[in-house]
């Protein structure tokens, strides 16, 4: 009894080992899954989490416009354009006037400013008086003058009644000769005194007439607008002092300076694209006549001078000038600047597609090069499709909308 006893109960605790073993085997087994499927969840939720990211990512980078908003934007689109765009050199310089187109008015002699008829700014004819001198001995001038021609005359009549007695052969050589001689003196004399006259602006046969003028007429020997007063009335003037300067504007042109480096590039009949400083916010054209031969030092430059072809405005000698002359044609894929919108240190334009009663508006990435009037160069980093529509206006608009939605996506 005792042996069987034994042997029950030994065969009892083996049976309970294993059903603690058991126990054990399964409660890990859950623990197992449970945390197999806690990490499941893990991995499939951060999945999510990424993909919902990308979503939204993409979706950021797009924006989204009704038919209603497209029509009220007035949104132009349409393909990717060829155009011939211009390379430049860039040119800077002043307005200028050609020689023949300016003038400074002096007096040959010393004089005093009996009056000024004219101010800065005063259009003058040809001709025109600008002010009145007098000279100390300018009524002696006058009536040694009429002296001269009144003896001329004289002497002129007793030299035809000489020549008459001496080709009748009743008056002698001699006299006929001395004659000759004085008359001739007198002219002599007269074209001097004559010549004297015109170059003080008085008029010979007014005095010959027995007119004496008691002033001298400054008159412009040009057309055009008074640039300078030097003087002041009852001033003294040296001779050769510049008294008036005038400069008639209708032959105003840009006279540009372009450095050695570019020198070679520049050629006559080129387009210059100009604004004055003064007002950059309308350009001017130009197109070069003339470049220079000769190099100017410190800065070593040449001479480019322009006709403009648009003149607006109140164009005025010396005004400075920022310029750009096109050197060369070239046709090359270019967008509207209105297109072209800049985000830190990129610049992007928009394609469009159109998705169902929607319009879709995406960023691409390009590089510009040369502008030529409102039209940019642009270079894609990757290829686009021929058929590929971009966005021709409305670039702020466009990204302000896109940046809203990123801001909307991150609250």
């Amino acid at each position: 009894m005792v042996n069987t006893h034994t042997k029950f109960k030994t065969m009892k605790n083996i049976a309970n080992k294993f059903l603690l073993l058991f126990i054990i085997s399964i409660v890990a087994t859950a623990c197992g899954n449970k945390e197999s499927h806690k990490e499941g969840d893990g991995n499939s939720h951060n999945e999510e989490q990424k993909t919902e990211e990308k979503d939204d990512h993409n979706e950021s980078e797009e924006v989204m416009l009704s038919q209603q908003q497209f029509d009220a934007l007035q949104i132009k689109t349409d393909t990717i354009a060829l155009r011939n765009m211009s390379g430049y050199v860039e040119a800077n310089g002043t307005l200028e006037v050609p020689p023949q187109n300016e003038a400074a008015i002096t007096f040959v002699v010393g004089a005093n400013v009996v009056s000024i008829k004219v101010i800065e700014g005063d259009k003058v004819n040809k001709g025109q008086v600008v002010a009145y001198l007098s000279l100390p001995n300018i009524i002696k001038m006058q009536t040694d003058y009429l002296n001269a021609f009144s003896n001329s005359n004289f002497l002129k009549k007793n030299f035809v009644r000489q020549q008459k007695l001496y080709d009748a052969g009743v008056g002698s050589g001699a006299n006929f000769q001395k004659a000759e001689a004085e008359y001739d003196a007198s002219k002599a004399m007269v074209n001097g005194l004559k010549a004297q006259l015109r170059l003080l602006n008085i008029n010979a046969a007014s005095v010959q007439n027995g007119t004496i003028a008691q002033s001298i007429s400054l008159r412009s020997p040009i057309e055009g607008f008074v640039q300078k007063v030097e003087v002041k009335t009852g001033q003294y003037v040296e001779p050769q002092t510049e008294l008036f300067e005038i400069v008639n504007t209708h032959h105003v042109h840009a006279d540009l300076m372009v450095f050695e480096k570019d020198a070679h590039k520049v050629k006559k009949g080129q387009k210059v694209i100009f604004n004055l400083q003064s007002n950059t916010g309308e350009d001017l054209t130009a197109e070069i006549y003339s470049v220079s031969k000769t190099f100017e030092e410190n800065p070593k430059t040449l001479h480019v001078h322009a006709e403009i072809k648009n003149k607006k405005g109140n164009l005025i000698p010396g005004m400075y000038i920022k310029g750009k002359i096109l050197i060369k044609n070239s046709k090359t894929k270019a967008l509207p600047e209105s297109a072209i919108i800049k985000e830190g240190d990129r610049f992007y334009v928009f394609s469009v597609e159109k998705e169902n009663e929607d319009w879709s508006f995406k960023p691409v990435e390009v590089l510009l090069g040369v502008k030529d009037d409102n039209w940019v160069a642009v270079q894609f980093s990757e290829d686009i499709e021929p058929n590929t529509k971009f966005a021709y206006n409305n670039a702020y608009y466009l990204i302000a909308e896109m940046k809203k939605g990123e801001a909307e996506h991150e609250d």
